[in-house]
């Protein structure tokens, strides 16, 4: 059990200290922190495992980490090159961006025109300002100069127009009602915010997560209520399902939108949203969020205001909770050893991954 519990705290906090580190790599590690992002800071646990447990085995370190054995020799040699800083991603924005091309006087001529015919669209306007200017303007800058300058003549019928059109686009989101849930482990992962109030003033923000069928669950405490820190979630939860997550499940938040959405993209994890107000969508998750408060976050000694300190409790808690504690809806088995059975049973002729 002691080394099921050092796997899975290597793996589930995977910017913890793993054990039996050399002085030289704990130096390197404790200066990551400080300086690298979490995602350089990942590779630089594949270069430590590969340097260190793995010994010097890139098939080892790949299988051990759900990466290729090409992204092993990828960073590796960035690494030995560039040292710490090779681990960054490179920046994969377009170094020209297309920047608006209307000038300022382009702008007062269209403002005069419109605010002259307020009930021409933007259309008539093209061929009054080709009439009265002598050169072409196009639809699409007339059409931004109206909405940045509010230049509409019944501005409360157009917030209302923009408010239903934006209503439309939340209705357009699959809704969790809407798929067909498949009993595999990692099938849906559930996820979801709970904000905690500090005593002293202010809030922290307790990320949750839960797979639909095996209930292993997992939970970082941020000090933000953003749609990076979602993101940054978001890659931990991959890493510890060893990329075979399928389907994402959330409520409207706005931690779930923007980064969040963009790293969900790019992963082609397909999102799934509860309906507007019905908690019943994630009663899974619901039921964790309320176990977490009250057999942790009321009962521990740690303090959210050091969210440090509060993740590394949190993990020793989830540890417990996913190792040992009994779950009804597991036949009072615990979610690994649900897990190990599951894996079995299906891939009987390999170990599990979790």
């Amino acid at each position: 059990m002691n080394q099921q519990h050092n796997w899975w705290k290597t793996h589930y906090f995977f910017l913890g200290k793993p054990v039996h580190l050399t002085p030289n790599w704990q130096h390197i590690r404790n200066t990551a922190k400080s300086s690298l992002s979490p995602q350089a800071q990942l590779k630089l646990e594949w270069i430590i495992f590969y340097h260190t447990q793995a010994k010097g085995h890139v098939t080892q370190t790949a299988v051990h980490f759900g990466i290729t054995r090409k992204t092993v020799h990828k960073w590796l040699k960035r690494y030995e090159i560039h040292g710490l800083n090779g681990l960054e991603e490179s920046s994969r924005a377009p170094r020209q961006v297309r920047t608006r091309t209307i000038s300022l006087e382009e702008r007062r001529r269209v403002r005069q025109l419109r605010l002259a015919y307020p009930r021409y669209g933007k259309l008539k306007l093209i061929q009054l300002y080709s009439r009265f200017y002598h050169t072409p303007m196009s639809s699409w800058h007339i059409q931004k100069v109206i909405e940045e300058d509010h230049l509409y003549p019944d501005k409360v019928k157009a917030n209302r127009l923009r408010k239903k059109s934006v209503q439309a686009r939340i209705h357009q989101r699959k809704r969790i009602t809407t798929l067909f849930k498949e009993h595999k482990v990692n099938w849906l992962w559930h996820v979801d915010t709970v904000i905690l109030t500090l005593p002293s003033g202010g809030y922290r923000y307790l990320l949750t997560a839960i797979d639909e069928v095996s209930k292993l669950s997992f939970a970082r405490l941020y000090t933000t209520h953003s749609s990076r820190n979602a993101k940054d979630f978001l890659d931990r939860l991959i890493f510890l399902t060893n990329h075979e997550l399928r389907n994402l499940h959330s409520d409207n938040g706005s931690e779930f939108k923007m980064e969040f959405e963009d790293a969900c993209r790019q992963m082609q994890i397909p999102q799934w949203y509860s309906r507007v107000h019905t908690p019943k969508d994630n009663a899974v998750l619901e039921r964790f969020n309320r176990t977490i408060q009250e057999e942790f976050v009321e009962v521990s000694e740690a303090d959210p205001l050091f969210p440090e300190d509060f993740n590394q409790a949190l993990t020793d808690w989830l540890i417990e909770y996913n190792f040992n504690r009994p779950h009804q809806t597991l036949a009072y088995k615990t979610p690994i050893e649900y897990l190990n059975a599951y894996y079995h049973e299906v891939l009987p002729m390999s170990s599990s991954p979790t």
